[in-house]
């Protein structure tokens, strides 16, 4: 009864059925024998944790198909029409794909399209990028503060998870971007973070941790990973990992004249990206989230590219060498992501392991 309730409320939460409608569905159903079949713990969660991050966005070739004729269809009128032209294409097809079909990979691809709508929006009216190279000035917090709100709405009318997350994701690049200003404003200072690189590393590094445990917090109230706060996390861990990375490696860079996201700068700074990428992995496997792991990968492959291009070899040397540490890392984790997720599960305690994804 209890699995059957909860199967009845995600459908009610993701506008398949309507709240009233599950409640009635609930009582006629059971009167029926109509029950969900529970398998023994061990062997559901064995299958289940096989492969813990297949991606919801995609469920059909249909999807995809459907998905490029967005594509085209937006970059075409994006070319031909004025800028608030794209909004309403991008409400229409919405309310067709996302809200009657429910179709999962067009509904991401419309909501990566309202970002980048909003972004050229924002930017025309607050360009972010002022040659203010003393302060740190208000137009990035105008700028930011638009993201919020339109995808928050996007997110109340369709519910996609994707649109939830980027809406959190900039809800705190705005709150990093008050804080940047409130130091500065205390200080005095027009230069003030010129003059001090760890405080804007430090305050990045802490709106990072404030990502991830937004993260956390869907993702460990959604153990098994059966309703869209899963769907939720891994959007948000995707976005956690390069940011605790580039803030964390700027902190421990300082000196060094590396800048916040300056991956140029940063790839001088092997050993650093190293440890820190190393950390993440460790985190990922702990918290049983590949994508978090993924996106950090990146990062280590820039510093092993330069770790080559210091040395004596030729160009194509150092980087097909780099292309093949990197899938060589790659492929030791993916194979053996499981024993090696047993192995970290044994160390920690119980207390924390039994609050984890099963192992």
């Amino acid at each position: 009864m209890t699995e059957l309730r909860s199967i009845l409320d995600e459908a009610a939460r993701q506008g398949l059925i309507s709240p009233e409608a599950g409640g009635r569905l609930l009582p006629f159903l059971s009167e029926r024998g109509v029950a969900v079949v529970e398998e023994p713990a061990t062997s559901a969660e064995g299958r289940a944790w096989s492969d813990t991050e297949t991606p919801r966005f995609v469920r059909g070739f249909h999807d995809v198909l459907i998905t490029i004729g967005v594509i085209v269809a937006l970059c075409g009128l994006w070319g031909l029409a004025a800028l608030y032209a794209v909004l309403p294409a991008i409400i229409v097809l919405s309310e067709i794909l996302v809200h009657r079909q429910r179709l999962a990979l067009p509904a991401v691809s419309l909501t990566i399209a309202l970002f980048c709508w909003t972004c050229l929006l924002m930017s025309h009216f607050f360009p972010p990028w002022t040659p203010t190279s003393q302060s740190f000035g208000a137009e990035a917090t105008q700028f930011v503060a638009g993201f919020p709100i339109l995808l928050g709405v996007y997110y109340v009318r369709y519910r996609v998870p994707l649109s939830l997350a980027l809406s959190i994701m900039s809800a705190l690049a705005f709150v990093l971007t008050l804080l940047l200003r409130l130091v500065q404003w205390a200080s005095g200072n027009p230069a003030f973070f010129l003059d001090h690189p760890a405080v804007l590393a430090l305050v990045s590094l802490i709106c990072a941790l404030g990502l991830f445990a937004m993260a956390l917090y869907f993702d460990l109230g959604d153990r098994l990973r059966r309703t869209t706060r899963s769907d939720i996390a891994f959007w948000l861990h995707l976005g956690a990992a390069p940011a605790l990375l580039y803030s964390t490696v700027s902190l421990l860079s300082l000196g060094a004249d590396v800048r916040i996201l300056d991956v140029a700068n940063m790839s001088s700074q092997t050993p650093a990206v190293v440890a820190t990428v190393t950390a993440l992995m460790l985190i990922g496997l702990i918290i049983d989230r590949r994508a978090f792991v993924t996106s950090g990968l990146l990062s280590l492959g820039v510093a092993i590219f330069s770790v080559f291009r210091q040395g004596s070899a030729t160009v194509d040397t150092y980087i097909f060498t780099t292309l093949i540490v990197v899938g060589a890392i790659v492929l030791i984790i993916g194979t053996g992501w499981m024993p090696l997720r047993r192995l970290v599960l044994r160390a920690l305690p119980p207390v924390i392991a039994n609050r984890l994804p099963p192992g």
